[in-house]
């Protein structure tokens, strides 16, 4: 099978690995020199991610038969509705299906207009005034948040990021006047509970659960600093999380099932990977976002135990036939860190020589996967988001966190941060302890 494959993160080097794994013929366009993913590939071609001339050439004097696009900024540009013209199957969303992610809005309005559970109050403005004016006489603590892409550092909540009024009408005008997101604002009410990560592989009808995963978005032990795109990320042995029951989960997995219909509905049917992030509160989950591809890092915890034939589900993602009716996941338990520049989060230093043993990680029950970083001069280099994820693997959490904190040790620098506190009894306890607080237990 050849595949071509968009994207030069981890989280597109572990959907490489598990395309290696099944003996595909791997294309790859990404914009850095991602060393694991050029290891795997047959030809890479260094690109923009979004040039999509380029990546159908590409493709076209490849002779691929099938697509996977990791970003979501490919998927914005259209990637998906140029390479399906030039009758390339792809397993990732047109930019109309894509909307889900792209537009805040459309999502909000989606799930309102089909019914599906987990809504959250919420009006879009395009008008800073108005924005302005509601956030005054709304009745509750909010989440601002740009309509459109940021690379997941966009939001910013009262109680939190935003400590009073005036800092959250701060933030709505600089939204507006610096265009982020597209200079338009969604105001939702905020959700208070522990976040979760539930993602699924579908076809645009059927959909596939996989396990349950719980990011860390602040750049700091403890949970505090800036957002980022994500530090780390864990996943448990049996599926679920420590404070998520199996009926909590079942409702989060209805609530994605329920956008894949409505998409279908709409006339835009959605293929490939889809990401559901939920608040669990007192009264069950609640949409946070929906992304139309893959989390990173949570690709990487559900990637490494993944046992289906990465093939297969490709290529039933892109319309045809499953042979087994079903997709495995070892049960393992996995913890993901990640090791970025130092200063990531508020201004990178980028470009520091790291060096990483990948002999020694491997005999640790851990796994790296390359991120963010470039070669220069024969050596590889920071660049200025997340450098590279190490996944500890093992029959509990313990095991796993243990397992990563021996992969990391080959990882070598002068110039990087870890937070070390992901996956760890300690941080974990005070997920549960928050959770049954919220409960009322």
């Amino acid at each position: 099978m050849k595949i071509l494959t968009v994207g030069g993160g981890a989280r597109e080097h572990a959907a490489v690995e598990a395309l290696a794994r099944a003996n595909a013929e791997i294309y790859a366009v990404m914009k850095n020199s991602n060393p694991g993913i050029a290891k795997r590939a047959k030809e890479v071609l260094l690109a923009s991610e979004d040039d999509i001339d380029k990546i159908c050439d590409f493709a076209i004097n490849n002779f691929v038969e099938y697509a996977f696009i990791g970003p979501e900024a490919p998927l914005s540009s259209g990637v998906v509705d140029a390479l399906e013209h030039i009758g390339i199957k792809c397993a990732s969303p047109t930019k109309d299906a894509a909307r889900i992610e792209t537009s805040k809005t459309f999502m909000r309005n989606l799930v309102d207009k089909y019914k599906i559970d987990g809504n959250l109050g919420y009006k879009s403005f395009d008008n800073e005034a108005d924005a302005i004016e509601y956030v005054k006489t709304v009745p509750y603590k909010v989440a601002v948040k740009p309509v459109g892409l940021t690379g997941g550092k966009g939001v910013k909540v009262q109680g939190d990021q935003l400590t009073n009024l005036e800092e959250t009408i701060e933030y709505i005008k600089e939204i507006f006047e610096g265009n982020v997101g597209g200079g338009k604002v969604i105001i939702e009410e905020k959700a208070e509970g522990e976040e979760f990560t539930q993602m699924v592989f579908t076809n645009g009808d059927e959909v596939y659960p996989m396990p349950l995963v719980q990011d860390h978005k602040r750049a700091y032990e403890g949970d505090l600093g800036p957002n980022t795109g994500g530090m780390g990320s864990y996943s448990d042995a049996n599926h679920l999380l420590p404070f998520v029951t199996e009926e909590e989960r079942q409702k989060s997995i209805e609530i994605v099932r329920g956008i894949v219909k409505a998409l279908a509905s709409e006339g835009c049917p959605y293929r490939g990977t889809m990401y559901g992030q939920f608040m669990l509160t007192k009264t069950g989950p609640k949409i946070i976002e929906i992304n139309a591809r893959f989390g990173d890092p949570e690709a990487m915890n559900v990637l490494t135990t993944l046992q289906t034939d990465f093939t297969e589900i490709i290529k039933w993602m892109a319309g045809g036939k499953l042979k087994d009716k079903e997709v495995r996941f070892a049960n393992k338990a996995t913890v993901c860190k990640y090791v970025v520049p130092r200063g990531y989060g508020v201004k990178s230093e980028a470009g520091h020589t790291i060096s990483i043993d990948l002999d020694s990680i491997a005999n640790t029950g851990s796994v790296a996967y390359f991120g963010s970083v470039d070669k220069n001069g024969g050596k590889l280099v920071t660049g200025t988001s997340r450098s590279i994820g190490i996944v500890g693997v093992g029959d509990s959490l313990e095991e796993a966190e243990r397992n990563c904190e021996a992969g990391l040790s080959y990882v070598k620098c002068d110039a990087i941060a870890v937070r070390h506190d992901i996956g760890t009894a300690a941080l974990i306890q005070k997920r549960i302890d928050h959770m049954k607080q919220i409960r009322g237990q």
